[in-house]
């Protein structure tokens, strides 16, 4: 089953998915120390460490203005991405945090399952999705079970997964998941449904990926980030500075 989407306003989760549990999104997060080092020929440590920040930043604002998420949650332990999470309004779990992307969303998904949620998890590095995109995906939800999942823009990651319940399907996240997490659900006896976003399908993980959001406008944190950061370089390069690692 799949559902595109060219980014109209999406409507309000359909009530049939809702009866069987609040919807939770959780967001996992590395340190942020390390983050993106697939861009360190691009940009130095410091700067995509304040990238990971701003996109952090900019996903929670998406989610946010969703009204049918019964709330959010950040798995991390990194302190400035709990600043941030808390300020928008976030809960902050620390379970699983230090064992990737995979544990993380493992151990909120059963800590969700136990009190009866849906888990709706998104990557933190999608800073152009929308609140209509999540509701967009919500509304492609059906009653549980069911697993509803959003590829990236190769087809090969997965961008967003919604679980009802939350731990219906072994979760295994990586460059080439999506092909696989059908495999799963359908393995568990559910048919999965793909919805495609094209907003919530780019995540910033290769250079191309950040050529492809700057050619996009938006309003973003990320995007004041990178044009400030392009300045800059290109300052450097004008007056013969090196650029700082």
């Amino acid at each position: 089953m799949q559902f595109s989407a060219a980014g109209a306003p999406g409507r309000p989760a359909r009530a049939d998915m809702r009866r069987d549990g609040s919807v939770w999104a959780v967001v996992p997060v590395k340190e942020t120390g390390s983050a993106k080092q697939r861009l360190a020929g691009l940009l130095p440590a410091g700067v995509r460490r304040h990238l990971a920040l701003a996109m952090l930043a900019d996903v929670l604002d998406a989610l946010a203005g969703v009204g049918e998420l019964a709330g959010i949650v950040v798995v991390t332990v990194d302190s400035a991405a709990s600043e941030i999470a808390y300020r928008a309004g976030a809960e902050v779990w620390c379970e699983g945090a230090r064992d990737g992307h995979t544990g993380a969303v493992t151990a909120a998904a059963r800590r969700l399952a136990a009190r009866g949620s849906v888990m709706l998890t998104i990557p933190g590095d999608v800073p152009l999705v929308l609140p209509a995109d999540i509701r967009r995906l919500l509304d492609a939800h059906g009653p549980a079970p069911a697993f509803t999942i959003v590829p990236a823009r190769d087809e090969r990651g997965s961008n967003a997964i919604v679980c009802s319940p939350a731990d219906l399907v072994p979760l295994r996240f990586g460059a080439d998941s999506f092909f696989p997490h059908l495999a799963a659900a359908r393995a568990c006896g559910v048919e999965p449904a793909t919805v495609h976003l094209p907003r919530l399908s780019l995540d910033m993980d290769e250079p191309d990926d950040l050529l492809a959001f700057m050619k996009l406008p938006s309003a973003t944190r990320t995007r004041r980030l990178l044009e400030r950061q392009e300045h800059e370089f290109a300052h450097a390069a004008l007056a013969g500075d090196r650029v700082p690692r």
